[in-house]
């Protein structure tokens, strides 16, 4: 960590910036030359999938179809450090426990199975089979006791075929506590699509990308966490196409951009305006504002047919194909314009403005992220949403949708096999028929559940497929102290991180091969499979050698995990599906036929093959048979924690340009000019005066909640940024301490991360209690 600068950045998303931290990544993590060369396989058809986000991977791709953020998620796995039994040797869990996720991280690849040793205090190598005894005896014995005690979580990035498997391990365990990553980011996705269009992802292919005349854009850093969605953005820019952007913070790759792979814009410094209009809404102000459009959609319909003008709305869609339609309108007639300025943050006019073009456009895509999802009513915001485009036709045609941008490379597709708490997403009646069990029917627990059930006892045994888990959920320093009374916990990992040190009466490290490495089995080496975000299945091959004769594959972990735990039954042939992760898919698509035909033979499609979606041919699975237009119960996205106090502020966490989800790159954000540190509060200049605070000053944060709980966290420094007043920001993971465990979306029970009420102090102020 160098000296903490804060400087204001000036030049665009992308460019030398882009390039210039890649060659020092390069450089840092030891990679060779034939390292810089395998980013040319990431993202191709005949490659591998990147092992960062979710965006999807065209037929005809890029010369460098990767960004900056996905090149550096591959030097950090395939760094040259190695983390063995000698690095234990000379430190204790205790001692750890003090260092820097980053820290943890960069020390590079884990190359054994690990079991930690109380005596002393440090993780010591075991034998793979001597890992899965001991494990197999806790598990059964808990199964025997109470088989829901214990929690099979998936982080997102593991393969659809290790997936299932895992899915199918729990189910044959005897509980559906499957939590996954998408319960803290995109379940509020999962719930409002099914009510409003019957589908549970969005509808937006590529090809939609070159069809659409505008493109809106909600609650998402594009480029921080999906920066190779720029090229279509580019490209759509390029034709003249509007992009309107709603965003609490100004952030750069919304706002102006320079393709690093384009020689021209690299020599001239040529880059392109992304918004066309950028309107800085609160947080939470998103479901205020998508009203105001509505609101001035609907006069304006109204108007037209009063003068004898063409409408505004699609009256034959929505006659054809919506319901609710007449409530909807009533709701959005029925709010104040005064309202929704003070609940969006943005003006009348603004609203209208933005209104004006859409009503102009005929193609419209619709883009959300976590700044949606994350509140306390996200699902009603994803609905109003939703509704904005059904108003005008725009879902279940070529340039138009919903699309929603997922993180993890494969969290869509793990819920796609079966990796979900919900037994009603999962076709349970045909895995009883398939492998002669009887599954369990009751609910299982999500993110939220199991982090209560760790806190309450109930839980007692955490098995963690991928992920940082105890530091991605929130309450931190609650769930630390529980966790540690739990009697077991499995880690399935490639680098280590603090969910290692933070850990239970038995702990066990299973160090995996990374995606990017060598598959090699019984029959050769093999291929696995994602999902994108736009609902594509790719394949993905390994290029590399492994970093170590001792880490195994996920499939292989994960059946030597169900062998060591579960009876034998003779319809799951582990050994053969890891000896050929072909039949594996044959498998899936068994028990999925209509989502998975002809898998084998189509897994490395140029483009991914697309999953079938009734929404997109206008066919509504809802339980009315059309798509729904949905009332939201006010303009409040977290009408429970507002707070009327002068000293009380909204947090927004947010990701750097130098991390992906709780992997920590480095301790810079070139995007918002912060160079060495990550503990800073971004507020706005009015706040600061209002406060008696400075610029460049320290600060404490206490979360304002009466729950008896004391959260706080100390030591920020402050930051003038441009961001709306009222509002404040700063980095996950480091402030999930502030989020208390039941503040999430009451439909979906994401953490709502993105309006956190807290008092900011100078640190002698902070009273000693709540």
């Amino acid at each position: 960590m160098t000296e903490p600068k804060i400087e204001a950045y000036i030049d665009p998303a992308g460019g030398w910036g882009s390039a210039k931290s890649l060659a020092k990544y390069l450089v840092r993590e030891r990679i060779p030359a034939s390292g810089a060369a395998l980013l040319n396989k990431q993202n191709k058809p005949d490659g591998y999938m990147c092992v960062s986000c979710a965006w999807a991977k065209p037929a005809k791709p890029h010369l460098f179809e990767y960004c900056e953020n996905g090149a550096k998620a591959t030097l950090w796995e395939q760094t040259a450090k190695r983390v063995g039994p000698d690095f234990f040797d000379s430190h204790t869990v205790t001692e750890l426990l003090g260092w820097p996720d980053h820290d943890l991280e960069e020390k590079g690849r884990l190359t054994h199975p690990l079991r930690y040793d109380r005596g002393t205090d440090k993780y010591v190598p075991v034998e793979w089979a001597e890992a899965f005894a001991e494990i197999g005896r806790e598990l059964q014995a808990l199964r025997a006791e109470n088989p829901r005690a214990a929690v099979f979580y998936a982080s997102g990035r593991a393969s659809l075929e290790t997936s299932y498997m895992y899915a199918l391990f729990a189910r044959m365990y005897g509980n559906n506590n499957l939590p996954d990553s998408s319960n803290m980011c995109h379940e509020t996705t999962s719930v409002a699509l099914p009510q409003s269009i019957g589908v549970p992802v969005g509808t937006v292919l590529l090809d939609d990308f070159e069809q659409t005349d505008l493109i809106l854009f909600f609650g998402q850093n594009v480029g921080s966490n999906a920066p190779r969605m720029l090229h279509q953005l580019q490209e759509a820019r390029k034709r003249g196409v509007p992009i309107i952007t709603f965003n609490p913070l100004r952030e750069r790759g919304l706002e102006r951009f320079i393709n690093p792979q384009n020689p021209i814009e690299m020599l001239t410094n040529a880059s392109t305006e992304i918004s066309t209009q950028y309107h800085q809404v609160k947080a939470g102000g998103d479901l205020a504002a998508i009203t105001g459009m509505c609101k001035a959609l609907i006069a304006a319909d109204r108007e037209a047919g009063a003068e004898g003008r063409p409408r505004i709305l699609d009256h034959r869609f929505l006659a054809e194909h919506t319901h609710g339609l007449a409530e909807f309108v009533a709701f959005c007639d029925a709010q104040d314009w005064a309202r929704l300025e003070s609940r969006s943050g943005l003006t009348r006019e603004a609203m209208e403005a933005a209104a004006a073009v859409y009503a102009r456009a005929t193609s419209v895509i619709g883009i959300y992220g976590m700044g949606l999802t994350q509140h306390r009513k996200g699902v009603e915001t994803v609905n109003m949403l939703v509704s904005l485009l059904l108003l005008r036709g725009n879902i279940g045609k070529a340039g138009a949708g919903i699309c929603p941008v997922r993180g993890h490379s494969n969290v869509q597709g793990q819920r796609t096999v079966g990796i979900a708490e919900k037994p009603e997403l999962v076709p349970l009646d045909r895995l009883a028929e398939q492998y002669g069990f009887e599954p369990p029917r009751e609910k299982g627990m999500n993110t939220v559940e199991a982090c209560e059930g760790v806190i309450s006892g109930e839980v007692k045994a955490f098995v963690g497929l991928g992920g940082n888990f105890i530091r991605a959920v929130p309450d931190t320093t609650r769930m630390e102290q529980a966790w540690r009374r739990l009697r077991l916990t499995v880690q399935v990992s490639t680098k280590l991180n603090r969910s290692h040190l933070v850990h239970g009466e038995i702990a066990y490290i299973l160090p995996c091969l990374g995606r990017i490495e060598i598959d090699e089995q019984s029959t050769g080496p093999q291929a696995v499979s994602m999902e994108d975000s736009t609902a594509c299945f790719h394949g993905s091959r390994g290029f590399t050698r492994p970093v170590s004769e001792h880490v195994r594959s996920e499939p292989w972990i994960v059946a030597e995990l169900a062998k060591a735990t579960l009876p034998p039954n003779p319809k799951v042939d582990w050994d053969g599906w890891v000896a050929d992760y072909a039949r594996i898919r044959d498998a899936i698509e068994a028990t999925y036929p209509k989502l998975f035909k002809d898998f084998n033979k189509r897994l490395f499609e140029p483009g991914g093959f697309r999953k079938p979606l009734a929404a997109r041919e206008r066919k509504w699975e809802t339980e009315t048979g059309k798509a729904n237009f949905i009332v939201p119960e006010g303009l409040e996205a977290d009408p429970d924690m507002a707070s009327d106090r002068r000293d009380v502020l909204d947090l927004i966490t947010i990701r750097s340009n130098d991390q992906f989800n709780t992997t920590v790159y480095g301790y810079d954000d070139r995007f918002r000019g912060v160079e060495g540190t990550r503990m800073v509060l971004f507020m706005n200049g009015s706040d600061i005066e209002r406060l008696g605070l400075e610029d460049g000053g320290e600060v404490d944060l206490a979360t304002e909640a009466k729950d008896g709980h004391r959260r706080e966290v100390a030591g920020l420094r402050v930051v003038k940024y441009d961001i709306p007043a009222g509002n404040c920001a700063g980095y996950y993971p480091e402030l999930n301490v502030l989020v208390p465990l039941w503040h999430h979306d009451e439909q979906a029970h994401t953490p709502a991360a993105k309006s956190i009420p807290v008092r900011i102090r100078r640190p002698a102020e902070l009273p000693a209690h709540d």
